[in-house]
């Protein structure tokens, strides 16, 4: 391990502890997060019945993610807020909001997704870029962030839990309110449509890009293959690994999430011509080097064409000085490339 490397890894892992309020959870199949609709049998072994679910969901995913109209949108302002197409028992979640960076006369727009317990202002510098360079950008709050965080919770703990049917449901939450957010812009007028996901945010703007046909196009902020992998070993999601540890096994696991983890979609892009930019980082603890590069090796075994851009950093350096600076510059370069040609 060279100087830099260990130094990049301590720096990454400092800024991991700076959060106090993280807790471990306690492990649920999370087989309430089902509706009747979902043909899960509570008979059997949870395990098995979710593994089953699984398959059916993996046989025709652009059924789990097609979202039904949205007839609900209220713009006020800046602010786009509409119901969430997946409801559950939590009120404060079940209203979606969005901040709108309007740029006049725009032709194209982004959907943005921060990361995992982003903050009110994460990315809103990155937006406003977006907005000055001629392009609408639309923020996404994602599901158990910011207004929409559970009462008793201080973190976006319920959005990745060691409750596997819970953390299902809002990853799936979140793809559908994304293709909901790209229908209402191609309805007001907008021609070309991208995406912008950061770690978590990634996997999900991925998802929505993967199965929605007006994307045409996505910057994807750190990117790995299996999302039960990337819990299972990420610095940044250790407390979700303890509370599934002695458990399930990280196989199961895989199976069980396989639906919201992008291997199992990466096939989609074979016969489809979707430009796109995948952005690593050579130090990264959380999405880590292993789990990125089984999805490059993926991409080559189907001769899918791609960009690809490799930071000097880790997961957490990236959003600190020069990295950011760096990699806001690849994003908007890329977007501005692909939406305003």
């Amino acid at each position: 391990m060279s100087l830099y490397q260990r130094w990049m890894h301590n720096r990454e892992i400092r800024l991991t502890l700076r959060d106090p309020h993280r807790r471990i959870f306690p492990f649920d199949w999370g087989l309430d997060w089902f509706d009747s609709n979902d043909d899960i049998d509570k008979t059997s072994h949870p395990l098995e019945s979710l593994k089953s679910h699984v398959d059916d969901i993996l046989s025709d995913s652009d059924h789990y993610f097609e979202p039904p109209p949205l007839e609900d949108a209220v713009l006020l302002r800046d602010e786009l807020s509409f119901s969430t197409p997946t409801p559950g028992p939590y009120p404060e979640n079940n209203t979606v909001y969005c901040r709108l960076f309007n740029a006049p006369e725009a032709e194209s727009a982004v959907i943005v997704v921060p990361q995992w317990n982003a903050q009110e202002d994460s990315h809103a510098g990155l937006c406003r870029m977006l907005q000055r360079l001629g392009m609408t950008a639309v923020r996404l709050c994602m599901p158990y962030h910011e207004r929409r965080v559970v009462p008793e919770m201080k973190r976006a703990d319920y959005m990745i839990s060691p409750n596997i049917g819970r953390t299902l449901h809002a990853t799936r939450q979140a793809v559908l309110e994304i293709r909901q957010i790209a229908t209402w812009l191609r309805e007001r007028g907008y021609q070309k449509i991208g995406v912008l996901g950061t770690s978590v945010g990634s996997c999900i703007s991925y998802l929505a890009f993967i199965h929605d046909p007006l994307i045409c196009t996505g910057v994807f902020n750190h990117v790995s293959s299996f999302f039960a992998d990337v819990v299972w070993t990420g610095l940044s999601t250790r407390y979700v690994r303890w509370g599934l540890d002695g458990n399930i096994s990280l196989e199961d696991l895989r199976h069980c999430w396989a639906p919201i983890s992008p291997w199992f979609h990466v096939h989609r892009l074979k016969s489809r011509n979707r430009p796109h930019l995948l952005i690593t980082a050579k130090y990264d603890l959380t999405f880590r080097p292993e789990l990125t590069d089984k999805i490059f090796t993926e991409y080559e075994a189907h001769k899918i064409p791609y960009q690809r851009v490799v930071l000097p950093c880790g997961h957490y350096t990236s959003a600190t000085f020069p990295f950011n600076y760096l990699d806001g510059w690849h994003m908007c370069r890329y977007l501005v490339n692909q939406l305003k040609s």
